[in-house]
């Protein structure tokens, strides 16, 4: 394995000095990126959705359960779909969102900012319940199942229910990128949209997709701080990749309750 340099703790202090200068200048970047951000305009959504949570019927509206800004996961689900294209929904969620899942810290924080979170999922509130209990998960969940809200924030895409528009690229964009869509894409993709309330008015201000949802940390945050990084072929330097490496939607992430003890 390529492991880092042996030198002695002065060279290492001098090493760290000059990436310190360089993450600073990522910090001040970063800085500057949200507040690119907090300038984008926003949008209202006058569409009247409805969602099933625990307790019953909700709207976009009761999501924020009285505070100001609203944060919502798009978890996906496990569907079984057959050759017509119909779907059934499994007893679990996605494993990689289910990974994202687990790095949702305690609410209390974000609710003494005046900011919500949530996530939904497609999958009907009878199947989100039990699966969420097994987790251990506390944040509430409710289901969009029949309702038009993933297909509308494109956390799933079906060219039979509306536009292809995947991570911000249409089917032309996405073909000159050399990832055609095809109907073996459709379905759920991963999430995050943000919403600003305005008395009982509703806006959507943010979403992003793929890799952007790492902007959030957890595992991922934790493991850039290390020699051995992620574990995934495509980091630098190279030769540091094991068979530990998971990849989102790899076979190599499971539920939290899945991996061998120890």
């Amino acid at each position: 394995m390529n492991l880092p340099r042996i030198v002695r703790r002065d060279e290492w202090l001098a090493a760290r000095k000059e990436l310190l200068a360089k993450e600073k200048e990522f910090t001040r970047a970063r800085d500057e990126l949200n507040a690119e951000r907090r300038r984008l305009p926003m949008v209202r959504v006058d569409k009247q959705y409805v969602f099933e949570g625990p307790d019953g019927k909700a709207s976009l509206l009761d999501l924020f359960d009285g505070r100001r800004q609203l944060i919502l996961h798009h978890l996906m689900w496990a569907w079984d779909v057959d050759a017509e294209g119909n779907e059934t929904s499994r007893d679990t969620g996605c494993p990689s969102c289910s990974s994202t899942a687990d790095n949702i810290g305690h609410l209390a924080h974000l609710r003494a900012r005046d900011t919500a979170l949530v996530a939904v999922s497609r999958a009907p509130q009878a199947k989100i319940g039990p699966f969420k209990a097994r987790m251990g998960w506390t944040f509430p969940w409710y289901s969009a199942h029949g309702s038009d809200f993933n297909y509308d924030f494109h956390a799933t895409v079906d060219e039979t229910v509306a536009p292809v528009l995947l991570n911000y690229r249409d089917e032309a964009e996405l073909a000159r990128a050399g990832f055609p869509w095809s109907p073996a894409r459709r379905g759920d993709y991963p999430g995050i949209s943000v919403f600003l309330r305005d008395g009982d008015t509703v806006f959507h201000t943010y979403s992003t997709f793929a890799r952007g949802l790492e902007q959030t940390g957890g595992t991922h945050a934790y493991l850039d701080l290390t020699a051995l990084g992620r574990q995934e072929e495509w980091e630098q330097p190279a030769g540091r990749a094991t068979a530990l490496g998971a990849p989102a939607g790899s076979g190599n992430i499971l539920f939290h309750d899945e991996y061998p003890a120890g």
